[in-house]
């Protein structure tokens, strides 16, 4: 059972920022490798590096779990 205290696990716009930017990478590299595009693997393996620096990029600047500008959402 989880405490009240429990700020949750990257339920924050950081955290969700960066998986989305990943994701994206992951679709994008799929597709270009079923078409055999090595160009478009290669620059979406480069969004997929850029997701976790965006998500920490946005963590610093308050938008994390434990940032000033987080507002969780109480349900």
């Amino acid at each position: 059972m989880s405490d009240i205290s429990d700020p949750g696990d990257g339920h924050s716009p950081a955290a969700w920022t960066g998986v989305i930017i990943m994701l994206i990478g992951f679709t994008a590299g799929t597709l270009f490798f079923w078409f055999n595009a090595p160009w478009g693997v290669y620059a979406s393996a480069v969004v997929v590096i850029v997701g976790p620096i965006v998500g920490w990029i946005m963590r610093k600047a308050g938008y994390g779990v434990a940032g000033p500008k987080y507002q969780p959402k109480h349900h």
